[in-house]
């Protein structure tokens, strides 16, 4: 995308009546942003998931102002409150513990009661660490589509891979890192050699990024005594459909096994061969 010219400013970013969604750093504190620093300052009430960790960065840069938790926890009620003193005409800066707020974190109550009621929601861009693998991992980013956080159980991830498995964009997760060998082994049972990236701890002292297919990084981490950090999660785009000769009653069948319904499972088993679902429906018959 192409941009006119900067533009510099040095008068007061805030305004008052104002909800900010403010990006901070993922890891390394100097990548947060001047704009970000100068609304953080200026804001009357800074709402954050972990005022602990919050505290941190604004004692970092000298910043002393009121700090509120806002979390998932807390969310709906807390809502309410920040909405009134909005009202009230104070301007409020929103955070998460790291990266961009509502990217997997707390945040789309306040935001959409913010518009409902007329208050102006400003997004001050920063780190995000769904971007920052992308820009690295290798993968094709002309199309891509961030899913966040994978289920915890094997037989709900496989249903979500069953539903991307033909996706012709770079697909992006967060997962946890005590799941993420099972996570790996069910990408390398639905999606075959398609290719893998694993982010871990972006920007911080052990930044890692593995790459390879599934199979290739399941024996790579499995090689290690444990494994540790903030893990963002990439599959390459599928690149065409596999021919697949499985009888379609038996490809059904285990996707109900999966936990799938029956009417959605015969959309999916069509969709994969290039057949209308009456089709699929008369062949089961």
């Amino acid at each position: 995308m192409r941009l006119g010219p900067f533009q510099v400013t040095f008068h007061r970013t805030t305004v008052n009546k104002t909800l900010y969604i403010v990006s901070t750093p993922i890891g390394n504190l100097e990548d947060i942003t001047l704009r970000a620093l100068r609304t953080l300052r200026e804001a009357d009430l800074i709402a954050c998931e972990d005022t602990r960790q919050t505290r941190k960065l604004l004692d970092h840069y000298g910043i002393a102002k009121p700090v509120t938790s806002y979390h998932d926890h807390n969310e709906a009620a807390r809502t309410a409150e920040l909405i009134e003193r909005l009202e009230r005409g104070e301007n409020i800066a929103l955070v998460s513990d790291a990266g961009t707020p509502l990217i997997s974190d707390p945040g789309y109550r306040l935001v959409a009661a913010a518009i409902a009621a007329g208050i102006a929601v400003v997004p001050i861009p920063g780190p995000s660490a769904v971007t920052g693998a992308l820009a690295a991992a290798g993968l094709g980013t002309d199309s891509f589509r961030f899913c966040g956080f994978l289920p915890p159980k094997t037989s709900q991830r496989q249903k979500v891979f069953e539903e991307l498995k033909h996706e012709a964009c770079t697909l992006v997760f967060y997962e946890a890192p005590h799941r993420i060998l099972e996570t790996l082994e069910d990408i390398a049972a639905v999606m075959r050699t398609r290719p893998v990236v694993i982010a871990r701890e972006l920007t911080k002292l052990h930044e890692e990024f593995l790459r390879g297919t599934a199979a290739e990084l399941h024996v790579t981490l499995a090689a290690r005594p444990s494994v540790k950090g903030e893990i963002t999660l990439l599959i390459g785009k599928a690149e065409g459909v596999e021919e697949d000769d499985t009888p379609i009653e038996q490809s059904i069948r285990a996707l109900e096994t999966s936990g799938i319904s029956r009417m959605d499972a015969i959309k999916q088993v069509a969709k994969a061969r290039g057949l209308s679902k009456r089709e699929v429906y008369k062949l089961t018959l």
